[in-house]
């Protein structure tokens, strides 16, 4: 197995993050593993599995002037490296409901009291001042029929919160 770092760079969003970032990352023998980037609250979020004999130190070293040029804070952690070793979601939940502190926790303290194993969630919160409405997809993986999700949601049905769960149809070979 490889020997990883998974990189972590914030800063506020503008063009040409990406292309820099890599840029650099290219530039200094790097590889890229899997990566997860996204717009959040006007900050830009880059995670990265980064390897090519590049230890922490030595990469930050590569980052900073790109980082110092973008104003973006850098993380780095080295990490196992397991590409193409994870489930394949099986499971899609949207939730919709009025924004309130706790909804997060409430859908997936009841996830996991199924055994859902949440592989990706992306929120945001949308609607008018005053009248927020928080939206949330889940996907993940599940041994348990859509019924027994269905119905461990049923209290937060009852309380306003609307959530579809649905299969993910996957289509392999």
């Amino acid at each position: 197995m490889a020997d990883w770092n998974m990189l972590t760079l914030v800063g506020e969003d503008r063009p040409g993050i990406v292309a820099a970032v890599t840029r650099a990352l290219y530039d200094a023998g790097c590889n890229l593993g899997e990566a997860s980037m996204i717009r959040l609250g006007g900050n830009f979020t880059i995670m990265l599995m980064v390897n090519g004999g590049q230890p922490g130190a030595r990469l930050e070293e590569a980052l900073a002037p790109v980082a110092a040029d973008l104003g973006l804070r850098c993380h780095i952690d080295p990490i196992p490296g397991a590409l193409d070793r994870h489930p394949v979601p099986n499971i899609q939940v949207r939730v919709m409901g009025a924004d309130r502190a706790g909804i997060v926790a409430e859908v997936t303290e009841v996830l996991a009291a199924t055994g859902f194993n949440i592989l990706e969630l992306d929120s945001s919160v949308c609607g008018e001042p005053g009248r927020p409405l928080y939206i949330m997809n889940i996907l993940g993986c599940s041994g348990e029929a859509l019924e027994v999700l269905d119905e461990a949601m049923a209290g937060l049905r009852a309380r306003g919160v609307s959530i579809d769960i649905a299969p993910i149809e996957t289509m392999i070979g």
